[in-house]
């Protein structure tokens, strides 16, 4: 072979080399077509309960074009007909146990959106998987079980995500900017109350057994909860009313309420709480005392420690019920406080604010200051506010442990959560001192206690027959296992 020939050759073979080089690096959008996402950069998830709000959530997942809904769980057929139709390449299973279990290898993430009794169970499993968690308000129904997953969060390194999306809000955003450049000087008291509840409580256990509907697994759907006979109206919504299952007023609108007191005030663990209630008559002389059922109103005042961003401790007032604080006099009269129904004061030393719902619409007093008072945007937004807190949460968990920020880890939303809790201690605190009856047919009203808590052993120091409820006894074959 000539040494022009063997030149020749090996120029052929380099540049055919660089030719099937550049053939083979291909965008992979060109390879799958416009809006083409490869398979390594979605997020397959199991979703629990996708019925009602796991609905919701699964439809906000899947409009993120990054989440393949893979498995699809639910202990009711019929509440779960239209999700199964919307994924119908969904494997469907009735058991998380069982979905876990098999498919455990084949998904990334676990949604939870049960009833609240149930949360806590499911989510732990979960990360003992390693998988990344979004669970639905409350994060847990007792004390305990948000500090074993607030604690796990860390064990484990995935990422997490309570659903109370006004922690994505521009609106928090905005409120911590203000306060951080001293527009209110220090709080000192805050105020949050709603108009939840919209389902009965404070009403007696219905003594009428009704058929279980042939789609819902009822033992299933009890899981760690005491067990009841079936009753009709309890599902699927009506059991936030109830202390096995529910957490209240306070578990429905609590975490979109109280999340901004959190953000704005760097809060953590309350050290006391007492709690006032609202009872029912059962006939015009007799006034109603049932225990199983949370009450139909409340007001709950719980005590904060001073944090690096308040002078003293932090009054927090939360009401419910349709019990509202006294407007402002800065408040205009014809002004809207909050959204009407529910909403936000915060009081400083130099001015007060307010918000809305998850914290849209927050306002300056008198509201005329709000658009006077310009301040530094500090703070970086979320990506869709409110509506990217699903988003924000699946391109963490894209990212890994630790590499991106989300609105609502565990490690905010389990002390957010306790705190909550802690009311519902109060008001059960609360009815362990109501005389149940004076002998005529007469049930007094309860007695308000200061309950003082030790927050490193979580026990109430001064009432202790209340500690019963910081840590509920699962019903047998059913364990928290840490």
């Amino acid at each position: 072979m000539t040494e022009k020939t063997s030149n020749t050759r090996r120029s052929f073979i380099k540049s055919a080399s660089v030719a099937a080089a550049g053939f083979m690096i291909v965008p992979r959008y060109v390879l799958g077509g416009k809006g083409y996402i490869a398979p390594s950069d979605r997020l397959t998830i199991a979703s629990v309960g996708v019925g009602g709000k796991g609905e919701h959530d699964i439809a906000a997942f899947h409009s993120s074009g990054k989440a393949e809904i893979a498995f699809l769980c639910d202990v009711d057929d019929q509440r779960a007909a239209n999700t199964v139709k919307k994924f119908p390449k969904a494997k469907y299973y009735k058991d998380w146990r069982q979905m876990f279990e098999k498919e455990g290898k084949h998904f990334d993430a676990v949604s939870v959106s049960t009833p609240d009794h149930n949360h806590a169970i499911i989510t732990l499993a979960a990360m003992q998987l390693g998988k990344h968690v979004y669970v639905q308000k409350p994060l847990t129904h007792d004390i305990y079980e948000a500090r074993m997953l607030t604690d796990a969060a860390k064990r484990y390194k995935v990422v997490t995500q309570m659903g109370n999306q006004g922690a994505s809000s521009d609106g928090v955003r905005q409120l911590m900017e203000w306060y951080d450049n001293g527009v209110i000087g220090d709080v000192h008291t805050v105020y949050c109350w709603t108009d939840r509840p919209v389902w009965p409580q404070g009403i007696p256990w219905s003594a009428n057994k009704a058929e279980v509907p042939k789609t819902l697994d009822w033992d299933l759907w009890l899981g760690t909860a005491p067990y009841k006979d079936y009753v009709d109206k309890l599902v699927p919504f009506n059991w936030r009313g109830w202390w096995d299952y529910g957490t209240g007023a306070l578990g429905d609108m609590g975490c979109h309420l109280l999340e901004a007191p959190f953000s704005v005030l760097g809060l953590q663990y309350a050290k006391d709480v007492q709690a006032s209630v609202g009872s029912v008559y059962v006939d015009e002389f007799k006034r109603g005392y049932f225990p199983e059922s949370c009450p139909p109103s409340s007001h709950i005042t719980l005590t904060f420690p001073k944090t690096s961003k308040t002078q003293k401790d932090v009054v927090v007032h939360w009401m419910d019920g349709g019990i509202q604080p006294e407007r402002p006099e800065e408040l205009g009269p014809n002004e809207i406080f909050g959204d009407g129904g529910n909403g936000m004061l915060f009081i400083g030393t130099k001015g007060k604010m307010i918000a809305s719902t998850y914290c849209t619409n927050p306002q300056l007093l008198p509201t005329s200051r709000t658009n006077q008072v310009q301040v530094k945007q500090t703070l970086p937004r979320v990506k869709g506010g409110m509506n990217g807190h699903y988003a924000q949460w699946i391109e963490a968990s894209l990212a890994g442990h630790g590499k991106m920020p989300v609105s609502s880890p565990f490690e905010k939303a389990g002390p957010l959560t306790e705190a909550l809790l802690m009311a519902n201690l109060a008001i059960r605190g609360y009815d362990l001192r109501t005389p149940k009856s004076d002998g005529k047919g007469f049930n007094y009203p309860g007695r308000s206690v200061k309950l003082l808590w030790d927050n490193n052993n979580m026990r109430i120091t001064n009432l202790d027959e209340v500690n019963q409820f910081v840590k509920r006894e699962y019903r047998q074959g059913w364990s928290l296992k840490a």
